[in-house]
């Protein structure tokens, strides 16, 4: 497993990330032994929100930590709030006890990081501020980051808040990658050139904040998984060829087209199979070619300009 290090941490951090979404659908027996796995593979990072499985995966992991408290120093925790069912909040109040309704269930003190978990069309960056001041100041919050934001949203946050945002959560894998298409067709009138998100890649650059990639091997959410997907069949011949040249699986191949971008990006695993978080893992190890970077890129109906 390679390591990244990161602002604010002390630890470095997995480039290889265990997502938690899926966890409330485990036992404890069963999830005990997948995160065993995963610190036996290299993992320390665990990326949770408030509302996977309705704070379950939270409180699953938090009964397992009950069982093994030597672990919790081994590992950095991250969790998201701000979703509320039908809304947005991230106001001060809601902010500060989320987090620690979030310690409660995961049976820890403190987060090594919060996330803003989407943009709030009525959030206060003053108010975001002083809740992350409380929280920090309190030893329940060590960093901060977002989630899903753009540049403008993230400016905004940060010029009201002294801690610097150093994640930004963001959906990206080789068929849900508009942030390249965005750069590739610069000064293009073709639909790739269309900018959704204000350059967030670069932004991201620019400013030190490592951009954490969710849905790894997600087409959407109607689609589901694009491996083995028959709507994506050049996609998955090209995954199976460099696949067999890197001794690689089809999904360790594209979680290893994301590592290969020079942002440094940390990749979140979301399976809660021991066999294939294994699998996926030996993305860390390989470095594809930039030529065959490309091949992926343009297995999903892409046209270079």
């Amino acid at each position: 497993m390679k390591y990244k290090k990161i602002m604010g941490l002390d630890t470095e951090v997995s480039v290889i990330a265990m997502g938690c979404m899926r966890m409330g659908e485990l036992s404890i027996e069963a999830l005990e032994g997948l995160i065993e796995k995963a610190f036996n593979l290299g993992i320390n990072f665990f990326d949770h929100a408030d509302i996977y499985a309705s704070g379950r995966s939270e409180q699953l992991f938090g009964e397992v930590l009950k069982k093994r408290p030597e672990w919790r120093e081994k590992m950095l925790i991250q969790s998201k709030c701000g979703i509320r069912k039908g809304y947005y909040d991230l106001s001060k109040a809601h902010i500060i006890s989320s987090v620690e309704a979030s310690l409660k269930r995961l049976n820890t003190d403190y987060l090594d990081v919060l996330l803003l978990h989407r943009p709030d069309a009525l959030m206060d960056p003053v108010e975001i501020g002083e809740a992350f001041e409380t929280l920090y100041k309190l030893g329940m919050v060590k960093t901060f980051g977002v989630s899903n934001m753009t540049p403008g949203q993230v400016a905004l946050i940060q010029k009201n808040s002294q801690y610097p945002l150093i994640f930004n959560q963001l959906q990206f894998n080789v068929v849900h990658a508009s942030m390249i298409d965005a750069g590739i067709h610069a000064n293009m009138k073709e639909m790739p050139s269309l900018d959704h998100d204000g350059g967030v890649l670069d932004y991201c650059r620019l400013n030190n904040i490592t951009i954490q990639c969710w849905s790894i091997l997600q087409a959407s959410w109607e689609e589901g998984t694009y491996i083995n997907h028959k709507d994506y069949s050049e996609l998955n011949d090209m995954l199976e060829r460099l696949g067999q040249k890197y001794g690689l699986t089809k999904a360790a191949v594209a979680t290893a087209w994301i590592l290969r971008h020079p942002a440094g990006m940390q990749a979140i695993a979301g399976t809660t199979s021991q066999e294939n978080l294994e699998a996926i893992c030996q993305a860390s190890n390989v470095n594809i070619s930039r030529e065959d970077w490309y091949k992926l890129y343009t297995s999903v109906n892409r046209i270079l300009p």
